[in-house]
């Protein structure tokens, strides 16, 4: 087994830790509205949308709600469960502008291809966080945003991981959403 292959095993969670998670994330939507953070985040009809660390697509199913059939969410998650669990949720809520994508980093979008990245509650996970956040500096159009909230991370270690690159500036915070632009 390559190094690759081992560092890949070693960050996808077990089954029955997913479906853990996935009930967890249920109870929490119940408490909590997911479109309460999408609406946050400054959404609007036709935009095209990337949900990095998708898990069971509690926020990929309010965005795609928010973008409507003009728009799209691409729904994107190492885990194939949580791949799964998306497709099958956007099937029967008859949603046709989801499209998920498996992946540990690379999306496959195209260079400035989405009006906004979403990142919740998956960056502390990441072990190349310089690579995956020139990944949505990719894919992010130009005079973008990313969403982002990390419940793992407080503020500083939040804004400084973002912007020390210089690839993002800081915009706002809404509560324990960062809206950060693409520079």
């Amino acid at each position: 087994m390559s190094n690759f292959e081992k560092k890949k095993k070693k960050k996808h969670q077990s089954n029955i830790d997913f479906k853990f998670m996935s009930f967890f994330f249920k109870v929490r939507d119940m408490l909590k509205s997911p479109v309460i953070k999408i609406e946050k985040a400054n959404m609007k009809p036709g935009d095209k949308v990337l949900d990095y660390g998708c898990g069971p697509g509690s926020f990929t199913l309010a965005a795609a709600e928010v973008v409507g059939p003009s728009g799209k969410v691409y729904a994107a998650d190492i885990n194939s469960l949580a791949v799964k669990k998306v497709r099958k949720a956007s099937s029967k809520k008859g949603f046709k502008n989801i499209e998920t994508i498996q992946t540990d980093c690379k999306t496959g979008l195209g260079n400035n291809s989405v009006n906004m990245v979403m990142c919740f509650d998956t960056f502390h996970d990441v072990d190349d966080k310089e690579s995956l956040l020139r990944e949505f500096h990719r894919v992010l159009k130009p005079n973008s945003s990313l969403a982002f909230d990390d419940h793992h991370l407080n503020e500083d270690e939040i804004i400084s991981k973002v912007t020390e690159n210089g690839l993002f500036a800081l915009t706002e915070k809404k509560e324990k959403l960062y809206l950060f632009a693409k520079r």
